[in-house]
């Protein structure tokens, strides 16, 4: 039985299953250009098998949760590449340096009490 990998960005987490096949991707049982209606976004979740060089040698299957769409794609990027590396252990120098192993760690700054924003005080007046 394939094994389920997690990759995640921002707020969002992707459960992926990779699989010797044709190269069909689902992502939550629809194709990627249905699911994010942008191409960029696609392109971004393909890159981990470009880089590989397996492009319709597997097939993806990936369920994605939390944040919003830009941060869903790159989380199934992260966990195709994990689940890549996991699945040929070659591939893991040549998606290593193009960056893709490595979780990004921006996320959203919390609210602080006493400011306007995260960052933004009050406006101050001496007199």
């Amino acid at each position: 039985m394939p094994e389920i990998i997690v990759g995640s960005r921002k707020r969002s987490k992707a459960k992926v299953v990779i699989t010797q096949g044709t190269g069909i991707i689902k992502i939550n049982d629809r194709e990627p250009i249905r699911y994010f209606s942008r191409q960029d976004l696609v392109d971004v979740i393909i890159l981990p098998l470009k880089t590989a060089g397996v492009m319709g040698n597997v097939d993806v299957y990936a369920r994605v949760l939390g944040g919003g769409i830009s941060g869903q794609a790159g989380a199934i990027s992260h966990g195709i590449a994990r689940a890549l590396a996991k699945f040929n252990p070659e591939l893991r120098p040549t998606l290593k340096s193009a960056g893709l192993l490595t979780r990004d760690p921006r996320e959203k700054e919390r609210m602080k009490y006493g400011l306007a924003k995260r960052r933004k005080r009050f406006q101050f007046s001496k007199r």
